[in-house]
């Protein structure tokens, strides 16, 4: 019994164990992504339907074997469709997470170019219009690009290439603006558009308090690297979101500070 044990023991490999260590992250970040959504519950059937076909196979059964196998073949289509959404989720954290954020990213590594230069955001007039919004109860909602592109996003809406200035986007969100429905984009210290359509989360776990403003904030958050920053029409309070995560009901100074951490992080 002992021999029978270490001979099993010992044709474990060191690929063995990094191979379940890649599987296990592969699920978390998986789960991490579907995670209080309706995709959930369909990831969960299939993984029970997936263990009761490798406990039949493992019991010779093989007209319900034979079965099961042919529809879990086939439903790997079915999956890509059912989990779109999900699919282009993960591929984008993974291109934003590996590709292209640092200096010895995958992206700079095989295709090298000259350093762009980003002009700074002006986060004193985000603060400053923002303050003045929540005093007003003006609904804002305002996306930072960082090094995720926006375009696809910005061709939604009305391009604009302003400075950014707390006075034009107050403008903006005036409610009997024609721009105000919508969001703005800043590009490079820029206004480059507003009235953009955001994708909205499909998180089902949110706050009852949580309008469409905070959905389409968490929403561009989570497939995208940009900062948003809003303002609830209702209550007048600001809001600070950031890869999916909302600090809800934040100060101008909160918000000064966060935005300076979140922006000069990127640019180191």
């Amino acid at each position: 019994m002992n021999l029978a044990f270490f001979q099993l023991f010992i044709t474990i490999r060191v690929l063995d164990i990094i191979d379940v260590i890649l599987v296990a992250f592969l699920l978390y970040q998986i789960y991490m992504l579907i995670r209080g959504t309706v995709a959930i519950n369909i990831f969960s059937g299939i993984v029970v339907l997936y263990i009761i076909w490798l406990v039949v196979r493992a019991l010779n059964m093989e007209l319900l074997s034979g079965i099961l196998g042919q529809i879990i073949g086939v439903g790997v289509i079915a999956l890509i469709i059912v989990f779109q959404q999900e699919i282009r989720k993960f591929l984008l954290f993974i291109g934003n997470r590996y590709m292209s954020k640092s200096k010895f990213s995958l992206e700079n590594i095989l295709f090298p170019k000259q350093k762009e230069y980003s002009a700074p955001v002006n986060t004193d007039a985000i603060v400053r219009a923002c303050r003045n919004m929540s005093e007003t109860k003006t609904g804002a909602l305002i996306v930072i690009a960082r090094k995720s592109e926006l375009e696809f996003y910005a061709e939604t809406g009305d391009l604009i290439e302003a400075e950014t200035s707390s006075r034009l986007l107050e403008n903006i969100f005036f409610k009997n603006s024609p721009l105000h429905d919508g969001a703005v984009l800043i590009v490079n210290d820029k206004i480059h558009a507003a009235r953009c359509v955001l994708p909205v989360s499909e998180n089902i776990n949110l706050p009852p308090q949580y309008g469409m403003r905070h959905k389409a904030a968490l929403g561009i958050s989570e497939v995208t690297d940009a900062l948003v920053v809003l303002v609830s029409e209702e209550t007048g309070k600001i809001s600070f979101v950031s890869h999916g995560s909302i600090k809800y009901g934040v100060t101008t100074q909160e918000l000064k500070v966060l935005l300076e951490e979140n922006l000069s992080n990127y640019s180191k």
